[in-house]
């Protein structure tokens, strides 16, 4: 919750600070959030090869039915909550962002210089960081050995080390700077009770995602969908408190082997879904960053999410487990598919962390669902040789 406070006091300063803020000092924050906006585009594809490969060598080595089926299970309740969000969005977004109206505000801001701007170009495209991360992990989870295996835990080490040491702690800044320079530019108001609106929409959603996965489990187990959720709701409430899908894990494990399911199967499934099973993370970025292209007027035609939500369920697999990691795994897909310039990805980072326990809650709850689909096939009763 540190960085959550910290970020909602960046929000509250920077739209404070710039009812009065004169020119000068919007364009000294508009440089720093220039820079590191330019740091945090050089750090994407290190953090896809840095998170992504030694995650799909991991699970590669571990081969098996049931692991299949978990992560095949695993992705497709990621993107069907990811595709729920956006056809939601489609709907309903549109009359809640205010349509042309609003639209005229945000393009009749006039945009504040920086005094310079510094290029750290990218190692690596996204795609080719993407391909490079799967070619590489299914390689050595293949070849067995023990030596790129090892460089590339390191790799993600160094890689989450930078996020912890170098970009949290400079984000309350740069959001900071975001919010000082939209409230200079006069955007503020219908951003942010645009935001107030999508928030109360994605909590509606992530417990509708819920109830649709609970719902399902229940024709594998024949038992009541809403007693299920129930009897999950110590793991929600702990996810919702750590912010941390691998910190709930005891307490996900311990309710799921109460719901029915082997301790064999719960203790496979839980803690493999606790890194890439994400739901809950997947429904807030679709919704997100569908708002955020509405507002800006940007076609968000079905295709396009289509591909954005299919490549955000294999990028968030093994996301740093960190508060926000799975939006920083994200970011390269919003710059790359979705087009999302320095001020949006800075909104999105915002919006996401304001909402960040939610869904760290929304995918460790739906784990125990997950689990109770898979028991039917591999528990005790029903075990596939």
């Amino acid at each position: 919750m540190k960085l959550l406070v910290r970020i909602l006091i960046a929000i509250a300063l920077g739209i404070f600070v710039g009812w009065f803020a004169p020119d000068w000092l919007a364009a000294i924050f508009n440089t720093f959030n220039g820079i590191f906006s330019q740091f945090l585009g050089f750090m994407i594809p290190l953090i896809i090869v840095g998170f992504v490969t030694p995650a799909i060598a991991d699970v590669g080595s571990r081969a098996g039915k049931l692991l299949v089926a978990t992560a095949a299970l695993a992705y497709f309740a990621t993107f069907f909550a990811g595709m729920l969000s956006y056809f939601a969005g489609s709907l309903t977004f549109p009359s809640l962002i205010g349509g042309e109206e609003a639209m005229a505000q945000i393009e009749s801001a006039k945009p504040i210089d920086p005094y310079f701007t510094v290029e750290i170009p990218a190692p690596l495209p996204v795609m080719t960081s993407l391909v490079i991360s799967f070619l590489l992990g299914l390689g050595i989870a293949f070849l067995k050995g023990d030596t790129l295996r090892k460089g590339f835990n390191e790799l993600r080490e160094i890689v989450q080390k930078a996020i912890s040491v170098a970009i949290i702690p400079l984000l309350p800044i740069y959001i900071f700077g975001i919010f000082l320079n939209m409230t200079v530019e006069g955007q503020v108001g219908t951003i942010l009770t645009t935001f107030m609106k999508i928030i109360v929409v994605i909590f509606i959603l992530h417990i509708l995602i819920l109830v649709i996965q609970f719902t399902v489990a229940s024709f594998f187990n024949g038992k009541n969908p809403f007693k299920m959720l129930k009897t999950m709701l110590p793991a929600y409430f702990t996810a919702l408190g750590t912010q941390s899908s691998a910190a709930t894990i005891p307490v996900t494990l311990k309710q799921t082997i109460s719901m029915g399911v082997d301790e064999d199967v719960a203790g496979f499934v839980v803690p493999l879904c606790a890194t890439i099973h994400m739901s809950g993370s997947a429904l807030k970025i679709t919704a997100c960053a569908l708002a955020l292209v509405i507002m800006h007027g940007q076609p968000h035609d079905i295709a396009t999410f289509i591909h954005f939500v299919a490549m955000l369920g294999i990028t968030m697999v093994a996301a740093p487990g960190i508060p926000g990691g799975a939006i920083m795994a994200a970011i390269g897909l919003l710059t790359s598919i979705l087009g999302f310039d320095e001020q949006m990805v800075a909104l999105m980072i915002a919006l996401y962390i304001a909402m960040d326990s939610f869904g760290t809650a929304c995918n460790v709850t739906g784990d125990g669902a997950l689990a109770v689909i898979l028991n039917r096939f591999f528990g005790k009763k029903g075990k596939i040789a």
